[in-house]
């Protein structure tokens, strides 16, 4: 029997020079690079295709899921991650309801944001936690004050019900660098807020998996940083807290497990999941200098929310197709948990409708697409790979420029980071009234006559009075893009 002829090869295969010959040809003299290289924000020459040459030379490209320096993430089978709701709290028992539905409803983490820090006391968290299992639902903490109160009481609850302590996982989500950056300034010394901070890891360390820093990644974005600088403040913040938390006397591996990270996700959807991939592999080589062959410590826990900068007031409902390709950006590139905000999250106070919708974006993903069932699913995508590794060379150099410059808290003090931001900020409002950048359903395609909701923040640590005279460091502004527009035509009384 003749044997039969495969398919590929009547394709042989061809060097990636090959491809750009013929490219060069068919453009008939005008510039490849002008033509077909894309400009990111961060400045990468994006290449029209990849192959296989582009990879072979690249760093821990024969690295596996689960080991160090964790590029492909810290899970070997799957891909899972948990799926996260926030709550507002200013009825303990009316919160409880709420959490319990949303449990109900697919959640399994919970975060409860305490409006007001003097209302805190064994009770009310007894009534908030009520019929909340901690060994089988992450919960989450985040309050403008009493962090070791609502521990204590935590904890409490905890002996009470004789729940495992190592299946405990969730934080108390503590980050005043992140605070300071915004508002200018702490309500007590910053060097006291370390000692806090110090004083409450300590208190955590009976609960293996429970945090206590929460690093706020996302303002970055949500200010109008690139992705390179998101990334690079980010390790620079984290590394400020573990030498900060060294100082006082912490061990380094204790300290490692109580840091979380917590990065926006925008648009930019392979760069999304590249930056989180370029996360992990510089967060192990900075705890490698802290903990030399300690590879567990080296590990990043992380967290992903969806951004604020692209959510639109105008044509609210376009806001659920940007969160969805955000979340499946977050989960393509291996978060641990991920918040999909609601579409009304700016505009009001999300009612069961909207947070039922970003429940189920996320359910969608896990239930009927199995986003969850492939570990590292991004592995090997030429593309992906190369920008990664761009994203990490980038974020290294400046992130050591910042040390360079004292840490993250000194360039904080001298404005270097402040200066950064606000060179990136300006050049993305530039190119959204210039059109480079546009919001359907605001900047283009409106909807005629259509009335518009008032804005509202109704996150704790978007408040605070950045004006104040006493404030220590200049803060960097959070802003929205598509506001830009949305209040000269408010002005107007017309959209374009």
């Amino acid at each position: 029997m003749p044997e039969k002829e495969k398919l590929f090869d009547q394709f042989p295969p061809l060097s990636k020079q090959v491809w750009l010959d013929k490219i060069n040809d068919d453009l008939k003299g005008a510039d490849f690079s002008e033509k077909l290289v894309w400009k990111t924000n961060e400045g990468f020459g994006v290449l029209p295709f990849y192959t296989q040459e582009d990879i072979e030379k690249l760093k821990y490209i024969d690295s596996v899921p689960g080991e160090f320096p964790y590029l492909r993430g810290s899970k070997t089978t799957d891909n899972a991650w948990r799926i996260r709701q926030d709550i507002a709290v200013r009825d303990y028992s009316e919160a409880n309801s709420r959490a319990l539905k949303l449990l109900s409803g697919g959640v399994d983490s919970l975060g409860f944001s305490i409006i007001d820090p003097e209302s805190v006391n064994a009770e009310n968290i007894e009534t908030l936690l009520e019929n909340i299992c901690p060994e089988s639902t992450e919960v989450n903490f985040l309050s403008a004050g009493k962090a070791k109160e609502i521990f204590q009481y935590f904890r409490d609850i905890l002996n009470k019900n004789s729940t495992n302590p190592e299946k405990v996982t969730g934080a108390i989500e503590t980050d005043p660098l992140s605070r300071l950056m915004l508002n200018g300034k702490l309500c007590i010394p910053v060097e006291k807020s370390f000692d806090y901070l110090a004083e409450l890891s300590e208190m955590t360390s009976v609960l293996p998996g429970f945090r206590t820093i929460h690093i706020n990644a996302s303002n970055f974005g949500n200010a109008g940083a690139n992705l390179v600088q998101e990334l690079a403040y980010a390790i620079s913040m984290g590394t400020e807290y573990m030498s900060q938390l060294l100082e006082r006397g912490m061990d380094a591996e204790l300290a490692a497990s109580k840091i979380r990270f917590s990065f926006g996700i925008g648009s930019e959807f392979f760069s999304e999941i590249a930056k989180l991939r370029a996360a992990r592999l510089l967060w192990s080589t900075v705890m490698n200098g802290f903990l030399p062959g300690n590879e567990k410590s080296a590990r990043m826990e992380m967290h992903c929310i969806t951004s604020r900068w692209n959510i639109t007031l105008y044509d609210p409902y376009m806001n659920i197709l940007r969160t969805q390709s955000e979340a499946m950006a977050a989960i393509l590139g291996g978060t641990d948990s991920l918040t999909v905000e609601p579409f009304d999250v700016i505009s009001r106070e999300p009612n069961d409708f909207s947070e039922r919708l970003a429940r189920n974006q996320q359910l969608i993903l896990k239930e009927e697409a199995y986003f969850d069932r492939v570990a590292d699913p991004a592995a090997g995508s030429y593309y992906i790979e190369n920008i990664t590794s761009m994203m990490a060379d980038s974020a290294w150099k400046l992130f050591l420029e910042t040390e360079s410059n004292g840490g993250f808290l000194e360039s904080l003090k001298k404005g270097f980071i402040q200066k950064n931001v606000n060179e990136s900020a300006s050049k993305l409002r530039s190119d959204i009234f210039s059109r480079k950048i546009n919001f359907v359903g605001t900047t283009i395609y409106p909807v005629p006559d259509e009335n518009k909701p008032q804005e509202i923040h109704n996150n704790i640590l978007y408040q605070g009075d950045s004006d104040a005279e006493d404030k220590i460091v200049e803060p960097i502004k959070l802003f929205r893009g598509p506001s830009l527009f949305e209040k000269s035509q408010m002005m107007t009384g017309n959209k374009e």
